[in-house]
């Protein structure tokens, strides 16, 4: 038997390995780019030849504290950030552009022309998320924004904007997320109003002609995330506590609700009353802020919304304290906790002092934490 022997020459000469990761398709590319902060996806160019150009790709543009960290480096001073980088980075992309994040910390200064420019380049591109967050700082921003009728997701924070007058509403918007917003001649309502699929709600502070309407939030079929401050509801002196949560209950998909009750010093006073029935059959989440536990109103209140959850996983509150702590008064939580025993809780996080009601209501889920499933309780 005669033995086979290679051929010899440059046809023996071994040949490269593929680039696998560089001949994937490129929407494979663009989601693991897109997962990297943004400094390292536009790195990538140095891998190779093939990966060279590949940060185009990106449709994710997230300039966060961390980015703008990056970029600095070390000392306190503030630096002026060139606009005109993002600028260049918006005209080289290649891809869709859907989601931009512009968080923008104290210590970088931004020109808001820069900003105005990016907007109205992402409104004409059709994009689908955008967050602005300015947080130390009011930053005008241009009414270019509201026409975007493509938006799915919006966030502003620390914004001013003109008048709006050709808003169409949002369409297609999933989410609205608005701190510290004034928007002239504006109705709060009308945001609300004309965004009918609307899954997340959010208004911890909003300044505008009118105060928040609940009668329009209520409206909200698909609404399954509600944030709210509720010194921001109109005409909340005249109204009854009782009937503010009972429309609240009224939202048939809620499953996250989050109330502040910061300012709300009338319903503190306001003396005891019957509560109208209310039940949160979907409410798995509960988040109450800045509860007065001398208050017998407010007390009554989170006992009427425990019992009317009987699904409820999450749940956690933060009492208000000022400068002096008022005297305890104390009422009857027996009764009116008869229906706890119902609870699912599974996570409690309690921010809470020493007054007699703070401790009447911790013993009461801490009963629950060993006759239910609860896995965590925390007092803090």
């Amino acid at each position: 038997m005669e033995l086979v022997h290679g051929r010899s020459g440059k046809s023996s000469k071994s040949v490269p390995l593929e680039d696998v990761i560089g001949s994937m398709p490129e929407n494979v590319i663009t989601n693991i780019i897109d997962r990297l902060p943004l400094q390292e996806a536009i790195r990538t160019g140095i891998l190779s030849r093939n990966w060279r150009y590949k940060w185009t790709l990106l449709s994710q543009l997230v300039f966060d504290y961390d980015f703008f960290l990056f970029l600095k480096g070390s000392g306190d001073d503030i630096m002026h950030f060139d606009g005109k980088n993002i600028s260049r980075l918006l005209l080289h992309l290649k891809g869709a552009i859907t989601n931009f994040v512009l968080d923008i910390p104290e210590f970088i200064k931004l020109d808001v022309e820069d900003v105005n420019h990016w907007i109205v380049f992402l409104c004409r591109i059709g994009i689908k998320k955008f967050t602005l967050i300015h947080e130390y700082d009011e930053l005008k921003l241009p009414a270019h924004i509201f026409s975007c009728l493509e938006l799915k997701h919006l966030e502003l924070g620390s914004c001013i904007s003109g008048p709006l007058p050709c808003f169409r509403g949002f369409p297609n918007l999933l989410s609205l997320q608005l701190d510290q917003v004034r928007i002239q001649d504006c109705k709060c309502g009308n945001l609300i109003v004309q965004s009918p699929l609307l899954e997340i709600l959010s208004i911890t502070d909003f300044v505008a002609r009118s105060e928040v309407n609940l009668a329009e939030i209520v409206k909200l079929e698909n609404l399954k995330e509600l944030n709210l401050s509720l010194c921001l509801l109109d005409n909340m002196t005249m109204t009854r506590p009782s009937n503010i949560f009972h429309q609240m209950s009224l939202l048939p998909r809620l499953q996250s609700l989050s109330l502040n009750f910061r300012k709300c010093k009338f319903l503190a006073e306001a003396g005891t009353q019957r509560w109208v029935s209310t039940a949160f059959p979907c409410l798995k989440t509960l988040k109450l802020n800045q509860i007065d536990f001398s208050s017998d109103t407010m007390l009554s209140c989170v006992v009427a919304m425990l019992s009317g959850a009987p699904n409820l996983q999450t749940l956690e509150i933060m009492a208000a304290y000022e400068n002096t702590i008022p005297p305890p008064l104390i009422c009857s939580l027996e009764g009116d906790c008869s229906n706890f025993g119902l609870l699912q809780l599974q996570y409690v996080v309690l921010n809470i002092r020493a007054l007699d009601n703070e401790f009447r209501l911790a013993s009461k889920l801490l009963m629950l934490h060993r006759a239910s499933p609860v896995a965590e309780i925390m007092l803090l």
